[in-house]
């Protein structure tokens, strides 16, 4: 077994068993034997299934929510915010399971006819991380199981309880053994568990959210036996703010995209590119609402807007960034600082006179840092926000309706926000382009991911 512990305290809060190669290819199995019935069972079926662990999940939301935050650090409402989107997509795929439509393709001859059938891919490997420990699951083993595929669920070593507690409700919810299985370990097994997922010819699907480091040795793993693969990798989220933008709404805007989550978040901004003509009054705004609105601390204080990061590796990286910022000539606006009350908490911070030549816009941050680079033209901008090999999600404020198509359209992401701080959805595609990953999550086009379409040829007729 290996301890889970709570970032904001560093207690203990239990011990998890601590899987290995062998217990990896053990769910393997158990997920290829339990496939067949799985797959054949009525769509509709399925649907009553996944909808009943939908209504466990929201039965049982404070609970989720709590250990959200013990595991995470995450304040309370925003792990309740989790727990219900992540409840949605059980729904949504629910829903879906019942339109898992082919077709009937007009034919090329008299005497045959010709059909297009859609089947689950099989066994499908869930590998997920620490910062939304429970919503990242549903997001995709919704959409697998809805096709009719059965998983094995790898969470992150340091917020596996999630995954384990929503394997509780499956089984409540009647989901059969072998359907839905978790495979909790700690760092050290993580690797050599990693590689038997990606490797092992039972799994025929790779799904997995996380650095585009670790994605990239995935994908190596599992091109030796040509296995479908979803990557939903690291992005460098831009936030241009445009003379015409409103800047309070943007302010707003910048606070919840920046800070939810203390800034741990795949789709948070992480480079703020603000126009010369608003660029003071923003910052001074910015600064002010940072100070105002955001709190610090344990996440189960009501007053509590930031929580701890996940570890106190997350916190040196921050240190990192900024120090550098500052050796090249950024000034601290506000924050800059490890807070006391504990190792695993920062400053929510603010950085000015930022450069392209800096770390904290070169790479990901993943932390509570806002570095404001000023531009002139349009044209800049852009030309910065795309500079990226990474494009999940980017956002740009603006009142101009034709700069809003020009820019929606140029900015190389996956995902665009305009005027708007917050963009997932249940409803809407989420993923990226360039080295952000491959396919999409959510939406009606979830669920492709985890379905083969096969051409039937009927002849003779």
């Amino acid at each position: 077994a290996f301890p889970v512990q709570d970032p904001a305290s560093g207690e203990e809060l239990g011990r998890v068993s601590d899987c290995g190669a062998a217990e990896a290819r053990a769910a393997v199995r158990a997920a290829h034997e339990a496939g067949a019935a799985w797959g054949r069972l009525p769509a509709k079926e399925r649907s009553v299934r996944l909808r009943r662990w939908y209504e466990l999940m929201v039965e049982n939301k404070e609970e989720l929510a709590r250990i959200i935050t013990g595991e995470n650090g995450k304040p309370l409402k925003e792990a309740q915010g989790e727990v219900m989107y992540s409840a949605s997509f059980l729904e949504w795929f629910a829903e879906e399971a019942r339109r898992i439509y082919g077709d009937v393709i007009p034919a090329s001859a008299k005497d045959r006819r010709m059909l297009v059938l859609k089947q689950p891919v099989g066994v499908a490997a869930i590998i997920t991380p620490w910062n939304f420990p429970s919503a990242m699951i549903t997001r995709k083993v919704g959409a697998a199981l809805a096709a009719g595929c059965t998983v094995v669920v790898k969470p992150a070593e340091d917020t596996p309880l999630s995954a384990l507690a929503l394997g509780e409700l499956a089984n409540q919810a009647e989901i059969p053994a072998g359907v839905y299985n978790v495979i909790p370990c700690s760092r050290q097994q993580t690797a050599a568990v990693g590689e038997v997922l990606c490797t092992d010819p039972l799994v025929s699907k790779i799904s997995f959210t996380g650095s585009t480091a670790t994605g990239k040795i995935l994908l190596k793993h599992a091109a030796g036996t040509v296995k479908r693969v979803s990557m939903e990798l690291g992005g460098h989220a831009p936030f241009i703010v445009f003379d015409s933008a409103n800047v309070d709404r943007a302010v707003a805007g910048a606070l919840a995209s920046k800070f939810r989550n203390s800034g741990q978040t795949c789709v948070c901004t992480n480079r703020f590119l603000v126009q010369k003509g608003i660029h003071d009054e923003f910052v001074e705004k910015f600064a002010k609402a940072i100070e105002k609105e955001l709190h610090v601390g344990n996440g189960f204080d009501a007053k509590t807007t930031q929580g701890p990061l996940i570890n106190e590796k997350a916190v040196e990286k921050v240190e990192k960034h900024i120090k550098d910022a500052v050796s090249q000539g950024a000034s601290i606006v506000t924050g800059g600082n490890r807070h006391s009350l504990g190792k695993n908490f920062f400053e929510p911070t603010l950085l000015s006179n930022v450069t392209t030549k800096m770390l904290c816009t070169q790479e990901e941050t993943f932390g509570p840092l806002a570095p404001v680079i000023k531009f002139e033209t349009e044209a800049e901008a852009v030309a910065i926000a795309n500079a990226a090999d990474v494009g999940l999600a980017g956002y740009f404020y603006s009142q101009d309706p034709a700069q809003i198509w020009r820019v929606a359209e140029q900015l190389e992401v996956g995902m665009v926000g305009v005027n708007e701080g917050i963009i997932s959805s249940v409803e809407c595609p989420f993923g990226g382009i360039k080295q952000s990953g491959l396919g999409r999550e959510g939406s009606k086009y979830g669920i492709d991911e985890y379905l083969e379409i096969k051409y039937v040829c009927l002849g003779g007729l």
